[in-house]
């Protein structure tokens, strides 16, 4: 049976993505190595990893995604500031924090959570942190390159705006040498209620 590597998001605007590529660029200039950076086109939220599925699969995923979002309105995200996980001494992940109605997205990611354990999905160990992947460090990084970029971060103001969120996606990803493709397979608008 076919399988496709998937996940569920939240798609970004083109003005968004393109401010994210500006501070891309401005972060870049550091010079920093071993770095891979995230192509701005390609920057999303990600609400639930899911893995390798059955293309069989898709429908029902779908339908749970639907039932997930039926109970949440359209809601704003604020696009701001820069971070690391694990924290700018060790950088591993580069960064661009969220704020505004982050209960709305957290109910959100709840329910879907809910709903795909039903349907044989692990819930997630980590508890869900809100955030924009630009870039990962990779193992061959030393400490003073970690820390080098850490400080470029911590030196870098940025704010973006707002993400009106409307809808959320079940997403393909298809790994290659230059790196992930995503394609929209479906998509589930909120409802504002009646």
């Amino acid at each position: 049976m076919e399988q496709i590597r998937s996940f569920i998001a939240i798609e970004l605007p083109d003005e968004l993505r393109l401010k994210l590529g500006r501070i891309e660029a401005q972060l870049k200039s550091g010079g920093q190595s071993g770095v891979k950076w995230v192509n701005p086109d390609s920057v999303h939220l990600t609400l639930k990893f899911l893995g390798n599925i059955a293309v069989g699969r898709t429908g029902e995923i779908a339908g749970a995604i639907e039932e997930a979002a039926g109970g949440v309105s359209p809601f704003s995200l604020k696009v701001e500031g820069l971070g690391a996980f694990p924290n700018l001494r060790r950088v591993q992940v580069v960064w661009v924090g969220l704020s505004g109605e982050i209960d709305k997205l957290g109910r959100l990611q709840q329910r879907l959570e809910a709903n795909l354990e039903r349907l044989g999905f692990p819930p997630e160990k980590r508890s869900f942190t809100p955030h924009l992947t630009l870039a990962r460090v990779n193992n061959r990084a030393t400490p003073e390159e970690r820390q080098g970029l850490g400080k470029h971060i911590a030196e870098t103001k940025f704010e973006a705006g707002a993400i009106e969120v409307g809808s959320i996606s079940l997403m393909k990803s298809e790994l290659t040498r230059q790196g992930a493709i995503y394609s929209r397979i479906s998509s589930v608008k909120l409802k504002k209620p009646l």
